[in-house]
């Protein structure tokens, strides 16, 4: 079943059963963390410029490590594309600051 979350901008982000199927194949650690990807799209601490069009919402989900999920808007709603851990955070502070 396909889930929608509203982002800090009001925009609804489609996850599908297809593509969180491909995201936990390729990063089994987020296999339980469905919800937390969710909740990182309506909650991020930031959200940072992709480099192809995307945006990256990044939330701290431990010490140290953060959940990032890259997703892409279309006029008014969106879908997840994909999301990884890291806690390589000066990778992420290159890329410019969208929000807050």
């Amino acid at each position: 079943m396909d889930t929608v979350v509203l982002s800090v901008n009001n925009v609804s982000i489609r996850l599908t059963d297809e593509r969180w199927v491909h995201i936990t194949e390729e990063h089994c650690e987020l296999a339980g963390l469905r919800l937390e990807v969710l909740e990182t799209i309506g909650h991020p601490a930031r959200i940072l410029a992709g480099g192809a069009g995307e945006v990256l919402a990044v939330k701290e989900i431990s010490l140290g490590k953060h959940l990032v999920v890259v997703y892409r808007k279309i006029l008014k709603d969106g879908f997840i594309i994909t999301a990884f851990l890291t806690s390589k955070t000066q990778a992420l502070l290159r890329r410019k600051q969208l929000w807050p």
